[in-house]
């Protein structure tokens, strides 16, 4: 990350389960989310990978399972947030039950948002 400036990285295909956040002895944080079973198998899986500076500008974040994940950062911009989604989609191989389970998904859906990242809920005529 160091090398080529980045702040944020979006990592797929972890073969991890559950989720949750470590410091890594190299500074950086790791947000991950995976298969929410415990004794699931070690396939799928996203991450996002945090600098110093985006962990301290990090608000909240969310997992979706082993195929999505997403956070929300403060920007320089007062009252403006920044939110990142990492995704790990389905192959044209896979079966369409999970194609559509991926595609349709609510987190793919939602917008737009509250000032403080998350996104607003329609009600129920359909305004925000």
């Amino acid at each position: 990350m160091r090398r080529y400036n980045l702040e944020v990285l979006g990592i797929s295909e972890t073969h991890g389960t559950q989720a949750g956040q470590k410091k890594l002895d190299t500074g950086e944080m790791l947000l991950y989310s995976g298969h929410e079973e415990e004794n699931a198998s070690h396939t799928q899986g996203v991450a996002l990978m945090l600098s110093k500076q985006a962990r301290n500008a990090l608000t909240w974040w969310e997992s979706h399972g082993s195929r999505t994940i997403k956070a929300s950062y403060k920007t320089k911009k007062e009252g403006i947030l920044m939110n990142i989604i990492q995704c790990y989609a389905p192959t044209n191989d896979s079966n369409d039950e999970v194609k559509d389970q991926f595609y349709h998904s609510e987190i793919l859906k939602e917008g737009p948002y509250h000032p403080d990242g998350r996104p607003k809920r329609k009600s129920r005529n359909g305004q925000h």
